[in-house]
């Protein structure tokens, strides 16, 4: 099987290649595991930004539907406040009403006193 040293060089060279193929052959395939991975990556990361594009179009049209709900309910506010205002305003007429005629008539009891001690 071996006569020459010839011939034990070149199957020393048949398993270089054989081991060299199966590396190149390995080195490849985790290369392209590695491109794949990053596909996915890109993928999941495209995903990732269309649903945030689709959040954020969504908060957008949520804010300008409420903007036009904004005037309505600021309308609201100041009507409430003025009747607010107005039923605080006729509580402390009323109290001052009753002060005042409470006055009053404690006045004309003291004057009603006075005339009769004159008398």
């Amino acid at each position: 099987m071996l006569e020459t040293s010839k011939d034990a060089l070149n199957i020393a060279i048949a398993v270089s290649v054989v081991g060299f193929t199966i590396f190149v052959c390995w080195a490849i395939y985790y290369f392209a595991m590695i491109l794949r991975q990053g596909f996915n990556i890109f993928k999941e990361m495209r995903e990732r930004l269309h649903k945030v594009d689709e959040v954020i179009k969504t908060l957008k049209e949520k804010i300008e539907h409420s903007t036009s709900y904004l005037l309505l309910i600021g309308e609201g506010v100041k009507k409430l406040v003025e009747v607010a205002k107005n039923y605080a305003g006729k509580d402390t007429a009323e109290e001052n009403k009753k002060t005042r005629s409470a006055g009053s008539g404690q006045a004309r009891k003291q004057k009603n006193k006075r005339k009769t001690k004159k008398k």
